[in-house]
């Protein structure tokens, strides 16, 4: 499997907004012609870092998408406005106090939209697979379920719901964080003993490197700090002072797998839970804690047993 050569692509896409591009990455098999709902995969970010350093970093010379596409897959993974190589709306670039929280997550449903239409035209398909992580849960299922018939089969990785206390960050237009920082809260729930342990330090270093590039002012901060939207949080904050659900996950018509880590404090196993309580509509729906793993599992040592977990599950016949 590993000797699959690997054809990789990096396309811009608008948006649907002037002056607003989405940066969309594909890994396929070379000579692939033949493309199915089936084994067509986008992976959607959450609302701290890249699509990139999320699920097409290298670690032992392996990514998520690499793993994904080695198995005969079309994967494709999108970056949100504000994040990465897309798009940062004008605001960024002014103090973060001056600006309201930017890129709340119906302007990310519209980016997401926007990428799985370019999708389906491009591969002349009806239906493709859906993957999100943290944030992303909140775009992909919330699409999904506003866009009945087009997922066929939907990942909530890390699912964020309203129950969900929103994170410790000052709602202005958008946050600044250092990569040390956010590892430890990413991490925050795995027992001390373990902790060191859970991410080798050159997959550390890795992600921090790659993590930092992504933003061309980080090196303007010191320590380094890397930008992004704060529209998230004033999102999960509306839904916690309201009671009222971040999207109507009954509504997904989907067969669902909600995965989190065993030690994940931030959105966790009895989160999930409330989260997968939702599904009435799926066409199925699955509930799996990995043990061992937080929050950041994708990038932890027990991450090829979530890759395989997840497509073990986007394999199945249905």
């Amino acid at each position: 499997m590993s000797s699959t050569l690997i054809v990789s692509e990096d396309v811009f896409i608008d948006s649907g907004e002037p002056g607003i591009q989405l940066f969309l990455r594909n890994k396929r098999p070379a000579g692939m012609v033949d493309f199915s709902p089936e084994r067509t995969l986008l992976f959607c970010h959450g609302g701290s870092q890249a699509a990139e350093v999320t699920f097409d970093l290298p670690l032992d010379g392996l990514s998520w998408l690499d793993y994904v596409a080695q198995r005969g897959w079309d994967v494709w993974l999108v970056d949100i406005r504000g994040f990465g190589k897309s798009t940062r709306p004008p605001e960024m670039d002014q103090p973060a106090e001056s600006v309201p929280p930017q890129v709340r997550t119906a302007t990310a449903w519209q980016d997401f939209g926007a990428a799985v239409s370019y999708i389906l035209a491009r591969r002349g398909i009806a239906q493709l697979n859906a993957l999100g992580w943290s944030w992303g849960t909140m775009i992909t299922g919330g699409w999904a379920a506003y866009h009945p018939g087009i997922i066929k089969r939907l990942v909530l990785f890390g699912a964020a719901w309203a129950g969900n206390k929103p994170p410790p960050l000052p709602v202005v237009g958008y946050d600044t964080w250092t990569v040390p920082d956010t590892l430890r809260r990413l991490q925050t729930g795995a027992p001390e003993a373990e902790r060191a342990g859970l991410t080798p330090p050159d997959w550390y270093e890795a992600w921090a490197a790659a993590t930092t590039a992504t933003d061309p002012r980080a090196s303007e901060y010191d320590p380094p700090r890397v930008r992004s939207p704060n529209g998230m949080v004033v999102d999960l904050e509306e839904a916690v002072r309201t009671g009222r659900p971040l999207y109507p996950a009954d509504q997904i018509d989907a067969h669902v797998l909600v995965v989190t880590g065993e030690w994940d404090a931030l959105t966790t196993p009895e989160k999930a839970r409330l989260v997968f309580d939702r599904l009435a509509g799926a066409r199925s729906r699955r509930l799996t804690i990995l043990g061992s793993a937080t929050h950041f599992a994708h990038l932890e040592r027990r991450r090829l047993a979530l890759y395989a977990t997840v497509q073990g599950f986007l394999e199945e016949e249905g």
